[in-house]
């Protein structure tokens, strides 16, 4: 009878395989490409008069909704990315969240033209431009930062080997398998939550609020299998930028890009540390001390 291990693997790799497939990666850009353009049209039909009445309330009167539209068809893709990169490195998937930040940071600065008339013009003022230049110099900050944190993992000590690994990976793509269903059900929720609602509910602050649990759920599960403080305290402190990166998430405009670069110093500092100290308090342990 296959272990636990076994079966978590035997699930999660062969969807992992499916979801990294350059047919199953071109199937999803045609379907955002084509989501984006209906929803172009949908604006268009809607300025003009055309749609039910029922359609025309959940459909905005401004283009620049596709915009962020699109942005969001790319946040989605980003965070099964995620998800499917859980189990490979604890380190990966930080790194992963930060990308998404920068994303949501960029699709944030592209929100506020809907402060804008069509065609663009800057008569009501630069009120709009300073939220969106924050944003954008957020994401500019944050993506300098991610050159710094992958340099570092890069040059990062060797984990565990073995057995251990085996384990500790096995268990940490059953916690993927998990935060799939989590991650399908939420999109669920919030869907027909917006329809009913006829406005867009919040997904992705949720869902980070949901990886926070994942990530300490990991610190314990580490604990098992990489019982060394170094390990512990990497993983506890990356469980703290996933915190830091949610407040940047819920934060009011031009706060939330300092607190996104400030995660993201976190998780720098945290990285040149451990590759810097582990080895040294790894020897320690091996001698004694």
């Amino acid at each position: 009878m296959p272990s636990f291990y076994e079966c978590s693997t035997n699930l999660f790799d062969p969807l992992h395989a499916f979801w990294e497939r350059t047919s199953t990666r071109r199937a999803v850009a045609l379907i955002q490409v084509a989501v984006f353009l209906a929803g172009v049209a949908g604006i268009e039909l809607n300025r003009r008069g055309l749609l039910p009445p029922e359609l025309a309330r959940l459909t905005p009167v401004s283009h620049y909704y596709a915009i962020s539209l699109a942005f969001t068809l790319v946040l989605i893709q980003e965070v099964i990315d995620l998800i499917f990169i859980l189990p490979c490195s604890v380190t990966k998937s930080v790194g992963k969240q930060f990308e998404i930040l920068c994303l949501i940071l960029i699709r944030n600065a592209f929100k506020e033209l809907v402060h804008f008339s069509e065609p663009i013009s800057l008569s009501d003022g630069f009120g709009p431009v300073l939220p969106l230049l924050a944003d954008g110099v957020g994401a500019l900050g944050i993506y300098f930062g991610l050159g710094w944190y992958y340099r570092l993992h890069a040059a990062r000590p060797a984990g565990s080997r073995g057995t251990d690994l085996y384990a500790f990976v096995a268990a940490k793509k059953f916690l993927s398998l998990v935060l799939l269903v989590v991650f399908a059900g939420l999109a669920v929720d919030v869907g027909v939550s917006s329809l009913s609602d006829g406005q867009p509910q919040v997904f992705f602050e949720v869902f980070y609020t949901v990886l926070i649990f994942s990530d300490i759920l990991i610190v314990l599960i580490s604990h098992a299998y990489q019982p060394g403080f170094h390990a512990v305290f990497r993983n506890s402190g990356f469980a703290l930028v996933t915190l830091l990166i949610r407040l940047a998430l819920a934060a009011p405009a031009f706060v939330a890009p300092g607190l996104g670069i400030t995660a993201m110093a976190v998780a720098v500092g945290l990285t040149a540390a451990y590759t810097a100290f582990a080895p040294s308090l790894r020897d320690q342990v091996h001698m004694g001390k």
